[in-house]
């Protein structure tokens, strides 16, 4: 299928949001149950970044995944453990997220 490598590099995203969220609640791996879940979301998110590559060039891929892995992280954060959304922090997320976005839709020639 030809949308499916993409899929796998937003899964990969998913799963990098997964892996800074697991972290933090991991509180320095003493918890294990985050600390477990860290490790498989950094397996998992690899893996599904693993297939994307295969048919996205790696350097868009890997941006788009680092990409959702940045603004996801900072949406959790802002939201779930109340770090701060300055007007400044927001528009870096905004730019990060332009530069998935152009990298998805423009072409890779």
């Amino acid at each position: 299928m030809r949308g499916m490598p993409w899929l796998y590099v937003v899964v990969a995203g998913v799963f990098e949001i997964g892996l800074t969220v697991s972290m933090k609640l991991a509180d320095g791996y003493k918890n294990l149950w985050a600390t477990g879940a860290t490790f498989a979301c950094a397996l998992l998110g690899f893996y599904f970044l693993g297939l994307g590559v295969k048919s996205i060039p790696k350097g868009t891929a890997y941006a788009v995944w680092v990409g959702i892995g940045i603004a996801g992280s900072s949406i959790v954060g802002i939201v779930k453990f109340g770090e701060v959304a300055s007007p400044g922090r927001l528009a870096c997320v905004a730019l990060v997220l332009a530069g998935v976005v152009g990298l998805r839709l423009l072409p890779a020639t």
